[in-house]
Formats: C-alpha cells, sequence, structure tokens
C-alpha cells in the first residue's frame, strides 16, 4: 500500500492524459474516479486554457479544481479568474516581437481568444473544440493571459525576447511553438497560491517541470529529458499504464484532518 502525506492528485492533461488531443481513456477516467472517491482532491492543470479543458474531461469531475494557461488561470466550482495578465508594456513588447519575427499566435483571454495561424495548424483543432468561446480581435480581449507563438521567421529568437521580458517561456522544440505566460506564472506556483504545497502529480512535458520538482510523487509520462532529474517514477505514455499508476493511489484514504485543511482551501479560494 502506498502511503503518501499528500492528498491533492494533480493531473496535467495532453500527453499525460489524453493522447489524440480530444478524448481521455475510460480506464484513466474510472482511476481518477476511483481516486477521487477515496477521499483525494483533484487538480487538472494543463497549458490550455479553462474553455478547452472543459470538452476534454466532458463533464467529469465537476469538482475538481482547474488550473489552465500554465497557471495564469483557475477554476474552483466553475468560476473562472485570471490570475495573470500580460501587462500593456509586456504586451507591446510582445506585440513588436511578432511583426519583427512575421509571427503568428494564438492569444488566449480569460474566456475568448484572438488567432492569427493558419487554419490547418495542428494547435488549431485543440482550440474551442466545444464551441464555448469567441474569436475575436486581439484588441477585443479584456485581458491576455496567455501567448502561443505558432510560426516565425526565427523561433528561438521570439523565445529569447519571452526570457528577457522576464515571462515563462516553455519552448516545444518537438513542435516549433513558444509558449508565453505573464512573469513568473507556471502550474506549480498557481497551485502554492492556493495554499496547495503537498501533492502528487503527473506530468509529460517541460512546461511541468517545476510541478514535478516540489510533488511528493512525481510520475512523469513518457519520457521527455528534461524531467529526467525530477521524476520519481515514468510510465509509458500508454492509457492502461497512466490508469494503473494512478489506481495506486486509490489505496489509500485522506486522514480526517486534511480533509478539513482541504475543505479551509477551497472556502479560501472562493473568498479570493
Amino acid at each position: 500500500m502506498i502511503d503518501f502525506r499528500a492528498r491533492t492528485l494533480v493531473l496535467d492533461i495532453d500527453g499525460t492524459l489524453c493522447f489524440d488531443g480530444r478524448t481521455i481513456d475510460d480506464r484513466i477516467l474510472a482511476a481518477i474516479g476511483d481516486c477521487e472517491r477515496a477521499g483525494h482532491s483533484l487538480v487538472f492543470a494543463s497549458a490550455r486554457p479553462v474553455r478547452d479543458l472543459l470538452p476534454v474531461l466532458d463533464g467529469a469531475f465537476p469538482s475538481a479544481t482547474l488550473i489552465g494557461g500554465n497557471g495564469s488561470l483557475v477554476s474552483v466550482d466553475r468560476q473562472v479568474r485570471a490570475r495573470a495578465t500580460f501587462g500593456p508594456d509586456v504586451l507591446g513588447a510582445l506585440m513588436d516581437a511578432i511583426g519583427r519575427y512575421e509571427a503568428t499566435y494564438l492569444a488566449d483571454g480569460p474566456w475568448d481568444y484572438a488567432y492569427t495561424g493558419p487554419e490547418d495548424h495542428p494547435i488549431r483543432s485543440r482550440v474551442d473544440q466545444g464551441d464555448l468561446a469567441s474569436r475575436v480581435e486581439l484588441a477585443e480581449l479584456p485581458e491576455v493571459v496567455k501567448l502561443l507563438v505558432v510560426e516565425a521567421s526565427d523561433v528561438a529568437g521570439f523565445a529569447n525576447v519571452g526570457r528577457e521580458l522576464g515571462l515563462t517561456v516553455n519552448h516545444h522544440l518537438d513542435e516549433a511553438i513558444v509558449d508565453l505566460a505573464p512573469a513568473s506564472t507556471t502550474k506549480w506556483e498557481a497551485l502554492a497560491s492556493m495554499g496547495i504545497h503537498t501533492y502528487v502529480a503527473f506530468g509529460n512535458d517541460i512546461n511541468d517541470l517545476d510541478l514535478l520538482r516540489h510533488a511528493e510523487r512525481a510520475v512523469r509520462v513518457g519520457t521527455h529529458p528534461a524531467l529526467d532529474g525530477v521524476a520519481h517514477v515514468t510510465v509509458p505514455a500508454d492509457p492502461e499504464a497512466v490508469a494503473t499508476e494512478i489506481a495506486l493511489l486509490a489505496q489509500t484514504a485522506p486522514s480526517a484532518d486534511l480533509v478539513g485543511l482541504t475543505e479551509a482551501i477551497d472556502q479560501r479560494i472562493v473568498s479570493e
């Protein structure tokens, strides 16, 4: 039997639970459900905005906390709020870089989005799958919480611009895209801001680095080399293997004290 202090289970989505960009295998859903029934609090933490998490979850686990935009968005009790946004000076500098590097992008607001990339780009099929939002011009977004550069004349050069501006930059070399979030915003930073410091985490990519580094138990799905030094366990990027690893956590139930702590955290989030 596994015995951890952590009774919060934090799960990345794409490449960790979802392998086709649209659905989560029933075996994985069943294992997560077993954990929830055993008393584990669930957090789904993704690079996707909350809008694009909902169709993948397809109504499952409605009481779970959602972290979107790599930490810039949080949804508690189905109330979405922006935690971090690009200030006007930073956004202006990014727009200058977009012109300089002939870049196209996906810009996310708290709910709606602006997109200038090609319609046949793979990322386009993952945007607003549930037809829940509106595609608008960048100036129509009340705030910008995340910028994904999908094309540029010099992708690495654009990534360096983001770093020079002090942004969180995830340069996905395999997809040739750059994911930028405000300041030091990460999934782990969002968790910490909600008072969640002890947890088990599953992730697969560079944007899960801090999330796994601070976890009591860090499970890497797949073999991304950036996670070599932080993963306690590595499982194949296969639904059955992931479901089996998640199911191990259902063998333990939280103590009354930990349940009370979780409830107190939930109350604090709602009151913010």
